[in-house]
């Protein structure tokens, strides 16, 4: 199963993407995926009901969050009631030590996003703070990195010792499943795909040439 795992509606201050338009893009155009996960900045969801959606246009489509930390942006995937009251979501300069120990106090998975983004990423930071403790994935291919940004990510990921996942990291339609992330197995909720990272079977992709 092949999901986008990084993605934002308008739901998001700075999205412009409707999560209906994203599922009949990725239909017209035939892309490869088999859903996406929606990653509000700053908040989680938990009031929009996609179900409908899924169903008409037969794609999983599952929510997360993107948080901000002193070393720059990070995906939670698991969200729960329990998490969001354990962290400020809205918080910009969160503890990322904080995020990935309440992540995976309450069963959740805390993943650093685009790492090799000035200022919002993770190799930004860590010559004058240090490896942070607690990271085991990383995204490695980010539909909206530039230049090298995304050679960057692959190289501390590789000098770490981290597993990579793929996003589109879209905001508008056009740019949903340019990156994704292969499972083995089908994964259909949010604790399936909790599961699915922790097993650590994935492979990061990438079509933005194509896409």
């Amino acid at each position: 199963m092949i999901l986008d795992l990084h993605s934002h509606s308008v739901v998001s201050d700075d999205g412009r993407a409707k999560v209906r338009n994203y599922c009949q893009w990725i239909r017209k155009k035939e892309l490869p995926i088999d859903g996406f996960v929606l990653t509000e900045h700053r908040q989680f969801d938990d009031a929009s009901d996609y179900s409908g959606l899924a169903r008409e246009f037969d794609l999983t489509i599952l929510k997360a969050s993107e948080v901000e930390t002193e070393y720059g942006h990070v995906l939670v995937f698991g969200v729960t009631p329990a998490l969001v009251g354990a962290f400020d979501f809205t918080d910009i300069a969160l503890p990322l030590a904080r995020v990935l120990e309440q992540s995976e106090r309450h069963g959740a998975v805390a993943v650093p996003c685009h790492p090799g983004r000035t200022r919002v990423g993770m190799c930004a930071h860590v010559e004058t703070r240090g490896i942070p403790d607690g990271v085991r994935i990383v995204e490695v291919y980010n539909g909206g990195s530039r230049g090298s940004e995304d050679e960057a990510a692959q190289a501390l990921a590789t000098a770490q010792g981290y597993q990579g996942i793929g996003g589109s990291d879209a905001h508008i339609v056009s740019h949903i499943g340019r990156c994704a992330t292969r499972f083995p197995a089908p994964v259909g909720t949010e604790g399936a795909l909790v599961e699915a990272l922790r097993a650590g079977e994935f492979e990061a992709m990438s079509w933005k040439s194509k896409n």
